[in-house]
């Protein structure tokens, strides 16, 4: 099994590279993801999953391994195959892959190319657990916490409110409330303790 190549980058488009180590020209399929964070060096290094098919050996590089471990939690899911995987990662980087899963986000799934209802569900329901154990959830759910936190002060500043008291407000609800407080619901309780 491949882990990674690195080599001189011969040739780099959005949707392959190809990376020369030691005189073999390994033609690797990546992501925009991917394809953005390699940019324009000479050198580079490539995480990679190999897909063995009856009729091909394919190569998937990946510039994180963190990228690479979204992509075989997706390729887990049935129904869902490397080009598809591929395509979420070209559309979603890997924390708004994560954070679609834990938080139940289908719309977000949905905007991918090709996603339909019923695939977002089924990558949302087979994968939540297992994002949820690899730790990552705390950095999404602060993650979350922080883009509520914002639009209700947003709201409550447009509203007329000072931003300095609203922000302790909406600070103390948050340090008291559970962790799953929804944004109307915040203002609500903001709005009582204004």
């Amino acid at each position: 099994m491949i882990n990674y190549i690195e080599g001189r980058l011969v040739e780099k488009t959005p949707t392959y590279a190809v990376i020369d180590c030691n005189g073999v020209g390994y033609f690797i399929n990546i992501s925009l993801i991917t394809f953005t964070k390699i940019g324009n060096t000479d050198k580079s290094k490539l995480f990679v999953h190999t897909v063995i098919r009856e009729d091909a050996h394919v190569l998937y590089g990946f510039a994180a391994e963190e990228e690479r471990r979204v992509f075989r939690l997706l390729i887990s899911v049935s129904g869902v195959g490397a080009a598809t995987a591929r395509l979420i990662l070209s559309s979603l980087n890997t924390n708004e892959v994560q954070q679609a899963i834990v938080c139940g986000n289908v719309s977000a799934l949905q905007r991918v190319k090709g996603i339909g209802e019923k695939s977002a569900q089924r990558i949302i329901v087979d994968l939540k657990g297992k994002i949820e154990k690899t730790g990552v959830v705390s950095e999404i759910s602060s993650a979350v916490n922080n883009i509520i936190r914002d639009e209700a002060l947003s709201a409550l500043i447009m509203l007329g409110f000072v931003k300095n008291q609203a922000e302790r407000v909406i600070d103390k609800i948050l340090s008291t409330e559970r962790k799953d407080i929804t944004i109307e619901e915040l203002i609500k309780l903001a709005l009582k303790n204004l």
